[in-house]
Order: structure tokens, then sequence, then C-alpha cells
């Protein structure tokens, strides 16, 4: 049976279709999820995409975190379930306290969309097994809140601990302390990152690069050895 990978559109969400695609690309079935429904239609993983949910009112992610799809997606994360957020699922995911942190308006205010070179840092998560250790990978990002930010006490403990998963390399596009582009959970199975590994798994689109294509077939390969 094919895995099956649930796609959430909030109102607002604009990469939902690109990510169901990428999805389809690394040979899984996606799902799409709607923000009010209260049933995750017994999925093996679950992605929230990129957009600018609720209009990013209050703050980036603060209201989506409220949605009824999320009280099934906090409950099965902190059970083992693999989820992954991608730019505005990452400001998500911090709202939800899945992940630690927050996510700020870009140090320089402006919005930002760029082909953007990253460091693997861990190739040991759910979202990152086809990957290497120190790995450099080049995928778009596009955001104006990107800023990654914690307290010195969470910083340390995501160095110590190896859940810095992803580092932006030659530049930091948006004053992200210690130039972290993506960290996980302390078990694996949650990640968030800025750039947009879904326009990244196509020769003929996004990059030119299927250098994002890893974080699908990861998964892919997670769940068939679970």
């Amino acid at each position: 049976m094919t895995a099956r990978i649930g796609v959430i559109t909030f109102p607002g969400t604009l990469d939902d279709r690109d990510t169901q695609r990428a999805v389809r690309t690394a040979g899984l079935e996606a799902v799409p999820l709607w923000h009010r429904d209260k049933d995750l239609k017994q999925v093996d993983a679950v992605i929230l995409p990129g957009g600018f949910s609720y209009g990013d009112y209050l703050r980036a992610g603060a209201i989506s975190r409220f949605s009824p799809v999320m009280e099934p997606v906090i409950d099965q994360a902190k059970a083992g379930m693999p989820v992954l957020g991608i730019c505005n699922g990452f400001q998500v995911l911090t709202e939800t306290h899945l992940l630690p942190g927050a996510m700020l308006r870009n140090n320089h205010l402006h919005f930002i969309c760029r082909d953007q070179k990253l460091r693997v840092e861990n190739a040991e998560t759910a979202w990152t097994r086809s990957y290497e250790q120190g790995q450099e990978i080049n995928i778009p990002l596009k955001n104006i809140d990107g800023r990654y930010v914690a307290d010195e006490r969470v910083l340390d403990e995501l160095e110590a601990e190896g859940r810095v998963v992803f580092r932006y390399e030659e530049l930091n596009p948006n004053g992200s302390l210690r130039d972290i582009a993506g960290i996980s959970n302390a078990a694996g199975n949650v990640v968030g990152l800025m750039p947009h590994p879904e326009h990244a798994v196509e020769p003929l689109i996004g990059t030119g690069r299927t250098d994002g294509l890893g974080f699908f077939t990861s998964i892919l390969k997670r769940l068939v050895s679970a």
C-alpha cells in the first residue's frame, strides 16, 4: 500500500498544490486536508506547506495554530507521526510549540525570494534520511517573516542535541540566529524549515535542480522501514 501524506490547506496557503505534486513525484500518495478537518484521514505523515495562512494577521501562523485540524496533528506528532512544516508551516509549528523558538520579520524588513544554499546538519530525521551530513543543497527561499530566534538556552540545547537540521550557507538571508534555516524536535519526527524543497523536485521548475526531492524520498524511506 502506498504511504499517505496529508497536505494541509489553510485560508491563504499558497504552496499546497506544489507540495502535493512533490509528494506524488516521490512516489507517495498526497491526501488534501482542509483546515477545518478534525479527521486526518488515516495519513502516515503530515506536511504544513507555505503561504500566508489567515493573511498572517496577528503574526505568522498564530491563527492557524487554533484551526481544528491542528488538534489531531499536535496529538499525532507527539505520538511520533512525522510532520514537516515549510515556511509558514514552520511558523505554525513554533506557534503550537511542537518546535521551540519563534519567527520574526526579516532583519532587513523586506520580502526575499532567491535560490538559497543550505548545509545539511542532521541527516537522521524522518525528513532528511536521503541526505548526508554536511551535504550542501540549493533550494528556493521566499519569506518576510523568516528570522528564527530563540533564547541562548534553547539555541545551546538545539546545538547540543543535534536538532539544528539546516543552516544557511554563504549568506544569511534574514538574520536568523546562528544561521539556522531549519530545526527538529527531540524525537526527529517533526521538522520545520523556511526554504521550500517542494519547488526543487523537478529539473524544469524552481531552481532547475532536484535538491528538494530528498525530503519526500526521506519520508518514504522512513515509512517503509517503520
